[in-house]
C-alpha cells in the first residue's frame, strides 16, 4: 500500500505544482481536491502518481433535488481524472462549498439514506463504465465539516453496504 499526501494541505505557500513536485520527491503519492482551473500538463510532467481526486463539483449525494448534479459533475470530472491516472474519486454525502457544508442539515431523514444509496449506486455503474472507483469520505462533522449529514464513519459504511456496488466504497 503506498500512503498519498494531500497537496491541498501541505507546501501552502508554494505554487501547486511544485507542492506536487515535493511530494513526489519524497516518495508518497498525491491527492488533490478540485482539478478544475489546474495546469493538468504541468501536473503530469512532474512525474507524480495521482492516487486521488475529488470525484464531483456540485450536488449533494444524500438530496433529491440535487443528486442528479452529483453525477452529472462526476461524470465530467471523469476524463480529468483518466487524464492524471486517477482511480478513486472522492465523494462526499453533502455539497461543499471551501469545506463547509453548502446547506447545512443535522438530522439525517430515511429519505435522504435511499437517495444516497441509490446515488452511490449510480456512481458506481458510472465508475464500472470507466475504470475508477467512487469512494465515499466520511468527514468530521464536528471539527471540519459541520452540517454534513450522514457523514459519520458509520454512516459512510452503512451507505457503501447499501449501495453494495464495487465502484462504489
Amino acid at each position: 500500500m503506498r500512503l498519498a499526501v494531500c497537496a491541498e494541505m501541505v507546501f501552502t505557500d508554494l505554487p501547486f505544482v511544485e507542492r506536487v513536485k515535493r511530494i513526489h520527491e519524497a516518495g508518497f503519492d498525491v491527492e488533490i481536491w478540485d482539478s478544475r482551473g489546474k495546469d493538468l500538463q504541468a501536473l503530469k510532467a512532474t512525474g507524480a502518481v495521482f492516487s486521488s481526486m475529488t470525484g464531483y463539483s456540485a450536488g449533494s449525494l444524500v438530496d433529491p433535488d440535487t443528486a442528479d448534479d452529483v453525477v452529472r459533475t462526476a461524470e465530467a470530472l471523469i476524463p480529468t481524472a483518466l487524464e492524471l491516472g486517477v482511480s478513486r474519486m472522492v465523494v462526499h454525502p453533502g455539497e461543499l462549498v471551501d469545506g463547509r457544508a453548502a446547506r447545512p442539515v443535522y438530522r439525517s431523514t430515511g429519505r435522504m439514506w435511499a437517495t444516497g444509496a441509490r446515488t452511490l449506486e449510480r456512481l458506481g455503474r458510472l465508475g464500472e463504465r470507466h475504470g475508477v472507483t467512487f469512494c465515499l469520505e466520511n468527514l468530521n462533522t464536528i471539527l471540519d465539516h459541520p452540517g454534513i449529514p450522514l457523514a459519520r464513519a458509520k454512516d459512510t459504511l452503512a451507505l457503501v453496504e447499501a449501495a453494495a456496488h464495487p465502484h462504489a466504497g
